[in-house]
Formats: structure tokens, C-alpha cells, sequence
């Protein structure tokens, strides 16, 4: 949210659904404190630099099993006057340039445009014949091999093309793609997931060497 904030873009949507309780409880709870630097004196705390004082949130309960289209429909009625919105998956970071995205989808005139990215995976890439001998094999990160990276802009008739129970990225696409109607725009810089713990401590030892692409807020 602080990545979409530093482009300009301070009213979000958030489409709940396994615990989401967790996620009220954290922005009710919310102490600005524990994530900006503050001054501590006798008349109290002064904070630096502040979050959420123009931020709008919209917490809506999506149904626990819901996919992503799912989820799109569910709140569609908070998007009502609005031409176009972005969506994430929200387990993603990168330092994407977001304003280079969205000139990109506005000049193509798409209903939807999303990244692709390199895959951080170790996995090797594996090619071979008909006969079983293989023919190119090396690490998929540098083979030409690209993945939705999750980051998404959407224009209002997204809506015409998810049917109840699609998920975004199968049927719809596919209706979109029939249409012309999906572009791509490919980033080649930093781009990851945090899927697993493992994913997490990734992050966390990054964030601790001060490695972290994906905050362009601090640059």
C-alpha cells in the first residue's frame, strides 16, 4: 500500500477473506510508531513522517474461498463512476515504475493490462526432442520464460467479461484475448513473491542489509 501511496493512488479496496480479521484488527490497531521514525519528549511523540492521514480504506468481506474474479465482482459496487482501477494479488514486491505501467495500458486502449516478470525460482528449464535427448537446459530466471506478476490495471468493462465463478486470469482473459483486448507491459528489474516462510525470511534478511528494491517510498 505504501508502494501504490507513493504513485499517487491513497484509496484502496481491500478484498478480505481468510482471516481477515487480522487484517481489521492490524488497521485498528494501527500505531504509526512502530513503523516511522518518531521523537519521544516530554510534551509526547512527534512522528517524521506519517502514513494514513490521506489514505481512504474500504475493509470488504469477500467470502473465504472466493478467486480473484470472485473477489473483483464482490466489490464492484465500490467502484461505481470509476473508469479504471488496479488490482493486486498482494503477495508480490517490486520496484515496477507504476506511473510507466499505467501511461502503457492507457495508450493501448486495453480492458486489461498486467506485468510479467522473470521468475525468481532456482528451477532449471529443461528442452529436449521427441526422442528424449535434450536439447537446451539452464535456469528458467534466464531463459525466456515470463510469469504474471500480479500487478494488474483494469478498466470498468473488466466486469463484462467475468462470469460468476470465473477466476480473472482463465475465462475472462481468454474472452479478452479473443477480443485484442489484453496487453502486457514486461519488467525486467526486481520482482518476488513471498508465497512461503521461507519467501519471508528471504524479505526479512534483505530488509536487514538494507537491500530493498521494492520501497521505492524511501528513495
Amino acid at each position: 500500500m505504501r508502494y501504490y501511496a507513493q504513485y499517487g493512488h491513497k484509496d484502496f479496496i481491500l478484498a478480505l477473506g481468510y482471516r481477515g480479521d487480522l487484517i481489521r484488527e492490524y488497521f485498528l490497531n494501527f500505531n504509526e510508531c512502530m513503523s516511522n521514525d518518531f521523537v519521544l519528549s516530554g510534551r509526547g511523540k512527534t512522528l517524521q513522517s506519517r502514513d494514513l492521514d490521506d489514505w481512504r480504506i474500504t475493509f470488504v468481506d469477500t467470502g473465504l474461498h472466493s478467486n480473484l474474479g470472485q473477489r473483483l465482482l464482490r466489490v464492484r459496487k465500490y467502484l461505481e463512476g470509476e473508469p479504471e482501477f488496479l488490482a493486486n494479488y498482494s503477495d508480490g514486491l517490486s520496484d515496477l515504475p507504476l506511473d510507466q505501467h499505467i501511461e502503457d495500458f492507457r495508450r493501448r486502449n486495453v480492458t486489461a493490462s498486467f506485468v510479467a516478470v522473470r521468475t525468481g525460482q532456482s528451477f532449471h528449464s529443461v528442452r529436449s526432442d521427441d526422442d528424449g535427448i535434450v536439447t537446451g537446459f539452464g535456469q528458467i530466471a534466464e531463459s525466456e520464460f515470463w510469469i504474471n506478476g500480479g500487478y494488474f490495471c483494469l478498466r470498468a468493462d473488466i466486469f463484462d467479461a467475468i462470469e460468476e465463478g470465473d477466476e480473472l486470469v482463465e475465462k475472462p482473459f481468454q474472452r479478452l484475448i479473443a477480443q485484442r483486448k489484453l496487453a502486457v507491459m514486461r519488467h525486467q528489474g526486481f520482482w518476488q513473491s513471498m508465497d512461503t516462510f521461507k519467501d519471508k525470511i528471504t524479505f526479512d534478511r534483505m530488509e536487514a542489509r538494507g537491500n530493498c528494491p521494492w520501497m521505492v517510498w524511501k528513495r
